[in-house]
């Protein structure tokens, strides 16, 4: 916690999430990843949940899982590769390839709802790889999701998320923004 609250990364507002829904609190990776000092720290605490599964490879969804992902890699000595967004959903693209039943980590900064997390997945198996785990720096789905691979998180956020229609009166009239996930 320290780590995030030294570079800045939780911000207090009123925030629109990738997920559809709104928030008081945003938990902006970015202002994390910026340090590679700290990325090296949370990829040392995050190695040691995920090199149980005997992945060859680490993949990160876009944009979120690059930096931490591909620190990951290094600190494993696996392969990296990531997935990108073509019109909002995650693409394996640049000629990126997987042997058939190759063993992925799926390497992802935050989820609120899992979203991104469950398109990796689909992706990697649409395209002949094996996810084996999923690591994530933050999990504030206070719990509420779980994939079909063992998941491990460096931190549980237990912010509360709100429909646009069950907005609390401090959030009530006042703009939500999208800082960026």
């Amino acid at each position: 916690m320290q780590i995030f609250k030294d570079s800045g990364a939780l911000l207090e507002g009123h925030f629109l999430l990738r997920s559809g829904l709104h928030s008081a609190h945003f938990f902006q990776c970015a202002q994390v990843c910026q340090y590679m000092d700290k990325v090296t720290r949370l990829a040392e605490i995050m190695v040691p949940m995920l090199k149980k599964y005997g992945a060859t490879t680490v993949v990160g969804p876009a944009m979120g899982g690059l930096v931490i992902g591909q620190e990951v890699a290094r600190q494993l000595g696996l392969r990296f590769v990531f997935l990108e967004k073509v019109d909002d959903k995650l693409a394996l693209r640049r000629n990126f390839k997987f042997e058939p039943s190759e063993k992925v980590l799926i390497v992802e900064d935050v989820i609120t709802r899992g979203g991104r997390v469950v398109e990796a997945l689909e992706q990697c198996r649409a395209h002949g790889a094996e996810p084996v785990a999923v690591g994530v720096i933050v999990d504030r789905s206070q719990g509420k999701t779980s994939f079909d691979v063992p998941h491990h998180s460096l931190a549980e956020l237990s912010f509360p998320t709100y429909e646009a229609d069950k907005l609390p009166p401090e959030l009530q009239g006042t703009e939500a923004i999208k800082p960026g996930s």
